[in-house]
């Protein structure tokens, strides 16, 4: 039945909402950013309109979530059984939802990146520029340690799934390489965006597990860091 008190309307919307973050996963990641980027917000001290800009296509992308989980509901009851209509209704409103998401990226981009670029400039320039030698070696360390890694837990080839995953530790160690040596964020940016794409293509091959990407990501990291830092140290 149709609620006819304002009161009973509010608790049908809570209550639609409370149902998809509840079955709904990107929901749920959707609201936890929102909590950690209006955390960071507060913290960057951004002004009133830039606070409200961000805060508009924060709730663009509740929004259109939203939508597509009822869209789904609907097209669920109607077709229970799969159709191509009701698989195409679906992918619309999934579509829908990626166009807010990467206008919102893209307002947060240039909101943001004023204030967080000029503190990872200067945290880049802490660590310093790498040599040539010291890139050639932090790579060369990477490979050999998935190498060992993987022989020793016995599975998975160098190439080939296993733990870690060794293109994600080059993807990432070249990543943090460029990082350095450009000083720029905007190129470090770009350049840890194709890592994480050469990561998540492991991911869609099914040749590594969620846990198996990041412990690799992670490796490329740290040790390439560990001998930039070596080689500063005794330069």
């Amino acid at each position: 039945m149709k609620p006819t008190r304002l009161i009973d309307s509010v608790n049908c919307a809570i209550e639609g909402i409370l149902y998809a973050v509840k079955t709904q996963r990107h929901m749920r990641n959707h609201f936890l950013i929102a909590v950690v980027l209006f955390l960071g917000l507060l913290i960057m001290r951004v002004s009133a309109l830039e606070f409200t800009l961000i805060a508009i296509c924060v709730s663009f992308v509740l929004f259109a979530e939203l939508i597509n989980t009822a869209i789904e509901v609907a097209v669920d009851l109607v077709s229970p059984e799969y159709h191509p209509l009701a698989k195409l209704a679906k992918d619309i409103s999934a579509g829908a939802v990626l166009i807010a998401a990467i206008g919102a990226s893209v307002m947060g981009y240039l909101i943001l990146s004023s204030y967080i670029f000029p503190v990872y400039k200067e945290t880049l320039g802490m660590i310093g520029t790498p040599t040539e030698m010291g890139t050639l070696v932090s790579i060369l360390i990477v490979t050999i340690a998935v190498v060992i890694m993987k022989t020793v837990i016995g599975k998975g080839t160098p190439l080939r799934g296993g733990l870690p995953s060794g293109h994600s530790a080059i993807a990432f160690s070249i990543a943090t390489i460029v990082s350095l040596t450009t000083m720029d964020p905007v190129s470090s940016v770009l350049t840890l965006a194709l890592a994480v794409m050469v990561s998540h293509s492991r991911l869609l091959l099914k040749l590594h597990t969620i846990r198996e990407v990041a412990f690799g990501a992670g490796l490329g990291v740290v040790l390439t860091l560990a001998v930039l830092l070596l080689f500063r140290a005794f330069a």
